[in-house]
């Protein structure tokens, strides 16, 4: 099921920047959320404990829900190469990171908003599954309805090009 509390108190926890506004309030105040502040000791964490904290950020990171990481892991488990790069590599290639990393978005959320709302087209067919997998040559154009929107027009003058 979807996050839908608040973003910010879950980037605190996590320590990374979920949407551009908690990165503004990440930088006042770097420590995790709570009734005590920066000054509690936190006791050490196990290994356990770090490797659920990762976990999660890396679903924070990509908004995914148990199930979808639990199926991008097995996939990436199955073929050969180093599984982590692999699950990267999957990863990278959803059609909503891409939106967000292209700079058509602000953040995971807003991406996944826009191809879920069909505003891109994916050679020139409709695709709104923000877990779509792109391939290498694979054209992603704005719907034409959609350039005239608020966002697409401030995304193409902030915008920068990645080099992929």
């Amino acid at each position: 099921m979807k996050y839908t509390g608040p973003k910010i108190k879950k980037a605190r926890r996590l320590g990374i920047a979920l949407s551009p506004k908690s990165e503004r309030y990440l930088e006042r105040r770097p420590n995790p959320p709570g009734q005590h502040g920066p000054n509690r000791r936190r006791g050490k964490q196990s290994d356990y404990g770090k490797q659920l904290t990762e976990k999660q950020r890396l679903r924070y990171q990509y908004n995914l829900s148990e199930k979808q990481l639990r199926g991008v892991y097995t996939k990436a488990s199955r073929k050969s190469g180093n599984t982590g790069e692999v699950m990267l590599q999957m990863l990278e290639s959803r059609l909503d990171v891409v939106v967000l990393r292209a700079g058509m978005a602000r953040s995971i959320f807003q991406a996944r908003q826009m191809v879920s709302h069909a505003h891109f087209r994916v050679n020139g067919k409709k695709v709104n599954i923000p877990s779509y997998s792109v391939r290498i040559g694979d054209q992603i154009t704005v719907r034409e309805k959609s350039k005239e929107l608020e966002a697409f027009i401030l995304a193409q003058q902030v915008a920068k090009t990645p080099e992929y």
